[in-house]
């Protein structure tokens, strides 16, 4: 899909738009150089405290804003100058946000006046430009475009494809749109962030469609394999040998090589958390629902994840499972009270104890039934 096949799906003024004639023309913003200046960020779990490092290593000065006074330390530590006032945001000429979804980035831009908090709209000044990082839907993307124009500030799109890892590594791939002069401001910074940008448009909303659709893509390459995989086990085969085959051949793509890897070598740690990845899949179903589209394969991937979560495999529970599995294959897992049984070799018995394992850490894991 081109980005001139995606077309607009909501019209809302711009900042380039609403701001001073100056803006406008070729001695405003068009002319403009990159900011200089302290970037602020939002949002530091393991996504943004990975990019927010990088800023910071390569010569950013970067203000991060944390709720949790304990961060700060670890953050500190980084190179990124930790704060609780997100105030200390409101001279920055870019502020980041990577936040897990549509609520939390609303809070941080429209404020929450029963706590006294300001939001970015209200307190950045004109000029300045919101680089928004976060997967959300196009009618939040919308919204959040149009409240920043009203302020004479730029909002520009650009959430990323890559796991935490990727992040680290700066292998990220960056989908931006917004004002061309503002994506424009933002491109050194999204240099150091990632491998490669991709400018899609001047509306912000065709970056996080792309986003969402092609997280899909990746949603039901994995189901696909897990499905494959276990029907080779069930069969008492081993599956590389076809996943080898597919992967050299006509699924060489890196979610297919990347992932196949990973189950083979039951490495189940989750790079990203569930409820997390289900939100994407409701979002992106509805957003194919306002368009008519039926996703059925998608809805397959909803259900699979909801059963996965009533069954335990959230934060807590999945960490716990991956650890039992490592466990497994070490040769080290042991059945019975206390890990003084035989050693466990059956995939079930370990995620069971795994399971096990979480409910007497305090996850909320749903006991078996009786038969």
């Amino acid at each position: 899909m081109s980005k001139n096949e995606i077309g607009s799906l909501l019209d809302f003024p711009r900042a380039s738009e609403t701001a001073t004639h100056e803006r406008r023309g070729g001695s405003g913003s068009n002319s403009r150089p990159p900011a200089q200046g302290e970037i602020g960020f939002v949002g530091l779990g393991q996504m943004g405290t990975a990019m927010a490092a990088n800023l910071a290593s390569a010569g950013r000065r970067v203000i991060a804003y944390v709720r949790r006074p304990e961060q700060q330390g670890k953050l500190a530590a980084l190179g990124l100058k930790p704060t609780t006032n997100i105030a200390d945001l409101f001279d920055c000429e870019i502020v980041i946000s990577m936040l897990p979804d549509d609520a939390a980035v609303r809070e941080i831009v429209f404020g929450r006046e029963a706590v006294g908090l300001d939001g970015l709209a209200q307190g950045l000044r004109p000029g300045a430009i919101h680089l928004s990082m976060s997967t959300i839907s196009t009618a939040a993307a919308a919204d959040l475009a149009s409240e920043h124009a009203l302020n004479s500030q730029g909002y520009v799109a650009a959430p990323v494809f890559g796991n935490p890892d990727a992040a680290k590594a700066r292998q990220l791939y960056i989908v931006a749109a917004g004002a061309p002069a503002d994506v424009e401001r933002c491109r050194p910074f999204l240099d150091d962030l990632g491998q490669r940008t991709f400018v899609v448009g001047s509306d912000p909303t065709q970056a996080n469609l792309i986003k969402l659709l092609g997280n899909m893509m990746t949603a039901t390459a994995l189901e696909m394999l897990g499905e494959i995989v276990a029907v080779f086990r069930k069969r008492n085969l081993d599956a590389a040998p076809f996943l080898d085959i597919l992967t050299s051949t006509m699924f060489g793509g890196r979610a297919h090589k990347i992932y196949s890897a990973k189950i083979l070598a039951e490495r189940y740690a989750p790079g990203f958390r569930l409820p997390l990845a289900l939100k994407d899949v409701r979002l992106a179903l509805a957003e194919a629902d306002s368009a008519g589209v039926p996703m059925p394969s998608v809805e397959v991937v909803r259900d699979r994840m909801l059963t996965g979560i009533a069954h335990g495999y959230g934060k807590a529970a999945g960490k716990t499972v991956a650890s039992a599995m490592r466990r497994k294959k070490k040769g080290t897992l042991r059945s019975g009270k206390g890990g003084k049984g035989g050693k466990v070799t059956s995939r079930k018995q370990a995620i069971a104890i795994g399971l096990s394992e979480a409910r007497q850490k305090g996850a909320k894991v749903p006991k078996k039934k009786a038969a």
